[in-house]
């Protein structure tokens, strides 16, 4: 017995006759989030070049405002918009292309959690072996010495 496919995008706001109709109109959608990534990356338009607010100025609040505000506030508007159409994009793919959506909850959280799990772990792993290349630099080359 096949199961029925829901037929609409946008939480409702679009709705299709048939998922031929749907699966045209996802990829008219990521066609036009990926020209909008190609003509900002082409252009680069200059006020998106530049980080709009800058850091905070002394004292222990500013610190920790300008430790936990700084990798999204401080971006540059150019680069945090390729970061949410990008997400945008793999949002849609995997949602209507791979029919996540008709999937049960427990099914779409193990996925969800999987990947946030192993994107944290990378950058974890990351932090960490930078930082022992930064200390091979820093000491000339040698890190311990067997």
């Amino acid at each position: 017995m096949a199961q029925e496919h829901k037929l609409e995008i946008f939480r409702g706001t679009l709705k299709f006759k048939s998922n031929t109709q749907k699966i045209w109109g996802v990829l008219i959608f990521l066609t036009l989030v990926t020209i909008v990534e190609v003509v900002l990356g082409i252009y680069k338009p200059e006020f998106l070049m530049h980080s709009w607010i800058a850091p905070f100025e002394g004292g222990l609040l500013a610190t920790l405002g300008n430790l936990f505000l700084s990798p999204i506030i401080y971006m540059k508007p150019l680069n945090l918009i390729f970061i949410v159409l990008t997400i945008v994009k793999a949002y849609y793919i995997t949602w209507d292309f791979m029919h996540m959506r008709d999937e049960t909850g427990a099914l779409r959280r193990m996925v969800v959690w999987t990947g946030v799990f192993l994107v944290c772990y990378l950058i974890f792993i990351l932090l960490q072996e930078g930082g022992y290349i930064q200390g091979v630099y820093e000491n000339g080359f040698i890190k311990t010495d067997f």
